[in-house]
């Protein structure tokens, strides 16, 4: 049976583990520890607790049942989601390491940080980007910023360093959180706002002021804040966005074929009950995609 690669370890990303792995896949989890349900006070009106209990139990009893089926965990950070080399695998990138698989659930809840920066919402396809795999290759030769201060944001700069003439993390007043190699460029002031100019019609991005005043010259900007959530993780494969939202079909499948999402980042009620029912189906059609790719391959 094939690999079925599952990022966020809350009830979608658990619930998807179980069927999936019932149903004989081997399963992986990626997990960067405590999510949104483990900062639930408590949890109740949900089957099976005649008495309230707080979210990080909930949550370590759910892992503890994957664990148990033989459910493989990774702890760490996913920086990276795209497909190997022969086009035919899933690649999920950590801080540290590569794994392949042949489905991949994305079940890392919704991404709530968005950028207060004036003009970015503007400038989004005009030279400001989400994902530096997809978009990269048109910043050759040009100076590129990377909005972020932690390993995301520098898997994005690694990304654009061999095209870019020069790639500038900007950290909007906060300090880097990991290591940065001496050939990028860190600027840690705070950011106001967005510049942009206009030619032949065309609005592009033409740099971003400082706190100080300085305009600082880009070409390009890539947002990389905290971590990357299901919905920049699904931007990266092609996948649609709508609303901030994961857009999927009756069986969680997005439009990439192998590519599923369930629970808080496809939208609706941000409650368990719902979050588990996704993961249950999601788990359950990346068994039949993996079957069904295993069948063809045979033929």
């Amino acid at each position: 049976m094939g690999k079925i690669l599952i990022i966020g370890s809350g009830p979608a990303g658990i619930s998807a583990a179980l069927y999936a792995k019932r149903g004989g896949a081997d399963v992986t989890v990626f997990t960067k520890g405590t999510g949104a349900l483990a900062k639930a006070e408590r949890n109740e009106n949900y089957y099976g607790l005649p008495e309230p209990v707080s979210g990080e139990t909930l949550n370590r009893n759910g892992i503890a049942g994957a664990r148990r089926l033989g459910v493989q965990f990774v702890q760490g950070e996913v920086v990276g989601l795209g497909m190997d080399d022969t086009w035919t695998r899933f690649t999920v990138a950590t801080a540290d390491a590569s794994y392949t698989g042949d489905s991949v659930i994305l079940a890392a809840g919704a991404s709530r940080i968005v950028p207060p920066l004036p003009g970015l919402a503007e400038l989004e396809g005009h030279g400001v980007s989400y994902c530096a795999v997809c978009d990269a290759a048109f910043y050759k030769k040009k100076v590129t910023g990377v909005l972020g201060n932690g390993a995301y944001a520098l898997h994005e700069a690694e990304v654009l360093r061999p095209h870019a003439a020069k790639v500038i993390l900007l950290t909007d007043g906060k300090e880097m959180t990991v290591p940065v190699p001496p050939d990028f460029a860190v600027r840690t002031e705070k950011l106001t706002e967005l510049q942009s100019t206009t030619e032949n019609g065309r609005t592009r991005i033409r740099g971003v002021r400082l706190e100080n005043g300085e305009v600082l010259a880009l070409d390009g900007l890539f947002v990389a804040l905290g971590t990357a959530g299901s919905t920049e993780l699904a931007r990266k494969m092609g996948a649609r966005v709508e609303a901030g939202h994961v857009q999927v079909d009756r069986h969680m499948a997005t439009n990439v074929p192998g590519l599923f999402a369930a629970g808080d980042c496809t939208g609706g009620l941000l409650q368990v009950v719902k979050a588990a029912y996704e993961g249950a189906e999601a788990g359950l059609s990346a068994l039949r995609y993996v079957r069904n790719k295993e069948k063809g391959t045979k033929a």
